[in-house]
């Protein structure tokens, strides 16, 4: 039988795999972009959003041994698939306003979330964090990318 963790952890895979799906002259038309020149870190971003999302899992997990809720399970799906859609969104209209705008939709899920799950479980609030720190930082890149790239 599956234990619980799998599920969430195939889950959360699943949906994040999501965002893969992407046309090689859009990734031609991102490498293009002017970025500001603060953005050291580009090459880490698959690394940190591979802990956002390990935590956001684990968060899940959490919550899911101490309630059983579908209710909690939905929420958490909806603010993976929003955090999912920015690659789309961003490669598919070629947008960086509207990726920023996803970019804070996320955040804003992710604090109503926070907020919701610090009832159940401090430590299931605690892994939000690294999607806390993290969110503000790229949507705000993004949009700082908008006003570099006009034409974009």
């Amino acid at each position: 039988m599956l234990k619980s963790w799998m599920v969430v952890g195939g889950v959360t895979l699943a949906i994040a795999m999501l965002s893969n799906i992407i046309r090689p002259h859009d990734v031609k038309w991102f490498r293009r972009l002017e970025r500001p020149d603060w953005l050291t870190f580009e090459k880490l971003i698959p690394v940190i959003w591979t802990v956002v999302f390990v935590c956001g899992g684990w968060s899940a997990y959490i919550v899911w041994e101490q309630t059983q809720s579908w209710v909690w399970m939905a929420a958490y799906i909806v603010l993976e698939l929003v955090t999912v859609a920015f690659t789309p969104v961003l490669f598919w209209s070629h947008s960086l306003k509207a990726a920023s705008f996803v970019g804070g939709l996320g955040f804003a899920i992710c604090l109503a979330l926070t907020l919701s799950v610090m009832s159940v479980s401090g430590w299931a609030a605690a892994l939000l964090i690294p999607y806390f720190l993290w969110s503000p930082i790229g949507t705000y890149t993004t949009w700082e990318m908008d006003k570099l790239n006009p034409q974009a």
